[in-house]
């Protein structure tokens, strides 16, 4: 049985939580984008750009069985990192569960008071954009 989108995101607080000041969960996030599933680059196009992010941030959404794929790049590491955190909680769920969701983990890992605010409007701008993706998909499904 697959995890809940809450069960995910308390899963990055716990994670989150283990470190005690902001350049180790820099660090931590840069390692999470390492380790995102990688946008094909047929998909690097700029439909799939960000609108709102200072840095580029590519963001492609398929939809597999009943379920929303996301699969993201970014040219700068720290977005790279925050997309990374965001597709982790949201990408293999139904598109109606990613709707309801909420993103108050965000919050409660302190991310949007530590990062800049062209980077915080860039966090908004994704987690519409994935929001937007689960809207169109969720028509289909219908």
């Amino acid at each position: 049985m697959s995890k809940s989108i809450q069960e995910i995101q308390e899963e990055i607080i716990d994670e989150f939580s283990m470190f005690d000041d902001w350049m180790q969960r820099y660090e931590y996030m840069i390692e999470l984008g390492k380790s995102l599933p990688l946008i094909d680059e047929k998909y690097k196009i700029e439909e799939n750009l960000i609108k709102g992010c200072q840095s580029k941030v590519w963001v492609h959404a398929e939809l597999n069985g009943e379920k929303l794929e996301f699969t993201a790049d970014s040219d700068a590491i720290i977005t790279k990192g925050i997309v990374a955190i965001l597709i982790r909680a949201f990408s293999g769920h139904h598109p109606s569960d990613i709707l309801e969701a909420d993103t108050q983990f965000i919050d409660e890992i302190g991310l949007k008071e530590h990062l800049s605010p062209t980077r915080a409007n860039g966090l908004v701008s994704m987690i519409k954009q994935l929001k937007m993706y689960a809207i169109a998909y969720q028509t289909q499904l219908k």
